[in-house]
C-alpha cells in the first residue's frame, strides 16, 4: 500500500519522515505575553480589582484632609481593606471614632467597590 503524499514541497515532507512528526502550523500558539501572566497572578491574588495603591496614596490627603493626612500613611490595600499607618495611639484611637466618615469618603473618592474596611497599625 502506497502513502499517498501530503501536500507541501519536498522539503517540508523530508523533514516530516526525519523528525516523524508535522511541522507546528502556528509557531506562535504555545506563547503567552507577559501581561497575561500578570493578569493571572493580580486575579490569583485579588489584587485585579482595578485599585492600586498608587491612586490612594495620591488621593490620600484630599480624602482625609491636611491634618489627619500629617499623622498617617496608607499602606496596603488588599482585598478591599484598607490599611493604615498611625503615627500616634491616641491618634489611633481618634480614628477609629472615625472610621465610619473615612470609610465614606474613600468610597465616594475610589468607588463604591473597591474598599470594604479600614484597618489601623501603629508605625
Amino acid at each position: 500500500m502506497k502513502r499517498k503524499p501530503r501536500s507541501g514541497n519536498i522539503r517540508e515532507q523530508i523533514l516530516r519522515e526525519w523528525r516523524g512528526y508535522d511541522e507546528t502550523r502556528d509557531l506562535d500558539s504555545g506563547i503567552h505575553t507577559p501581561g497575561e501572566f500578570m493578569r493571572s497572578i493580580l486575579q490569583l491574588t485579588g489584587m485585579a480589582d482595578g485599585l492600586h495603591e498608587d491612586e490612594v496614596r495620591e488621593s490620600w490627603r484630599e480624602i482625609a484632609g491636611d491634618f489627619i493626612a500629617e499623622h498617617t500613611d496608607p499602606v496596603s490595600v488588599a482585598n478591599g481593606r484598607l490599611t493604615l499607618r498611625v503615627t500616634q495611639p491616641a491618634m489611633r484611637f481618634h480614628l477609629e471614632q472615625m472610621k465610619p466618615m473615612l470609610l465614606t469618603r474613600v468610597r465616594e473618592r475610589l468607588g463604591k467597590d473597591q474598599i470594604h474596611s479600614i484597618h489601623f497599625t501603629l508605625g
